[in-house]
């Protein structure tokens, strides 16, 4: 797990790593600010808002590799997902979340929490990975699945 922990991103044009969430329960996302699943912004920042106090660390992975939906600049990403969907969890540069230049934190997730059948790709926007405190369980969503959904797992990893 330790590529997962130090894969380096940018946040706000600061390099950082999810090393520093470590022991906390982190719920990862590929975003799109144009995807018919951009509605589930709302579910995620409610989440967000719900268990950021008890630890849980909710990170947006924008992704423009699914039919060009998200054509914002890293700098309007998080203003657009801020005045539409009122958007306050941190969302990274853009990032490859598969093929030659998949991003070390989405291919260490993928090879710890492949897909349907085993599939290791992520096929879609909004797939979602819930990492526990101790790195040591990676569950994987699928784009349909809505954070709401989610909520259960998440409080059961914060109960413990």
């Amino acid at each position: 797990m330790d590529e997962l922990y130090s894969a380096e991103f940018s946040i706000n044009g600061k390099i950082q790593s999810l090393q520093q969430w470590r022991g906390q329960p982190i719920l990862v996302i590929n975003t799109a600010t144009k995807c018919g699943f951009t509605p589930q912004f709302e579910g995620l920042e409610a989440l967000h808002k719900k268990y950021a106090g008890q630890g849980l660390k909710v990170i947006g992975f924008p992704c423009n590799q699914f039919k060009n939906q998200e054509p914002e600049t890293d700098e309007n990403m998080a203003e657009v997902c801020l005045l539409n969907h009122g958007v306050s969890f941190d969302l990274t540069h853009k990032v490859d979340v598969k093929g030659d230049n998949i991003h070390a934190v989405f291919k260490a997730l993928t090879e710890h929490a492949p897909g349907i059948m085993g599939s290791k790709a992520v096929k879609w926007n909004f797939t979602k990975f819930l990492i526990s405190p101790d790195g040591s369980s990676i569950e994987r969503f699928g784009s349909i699945t809505k954070p709401a959904a989610i909520e259960p797992k998440i409080v059961a990893i914060l109960d413990k």
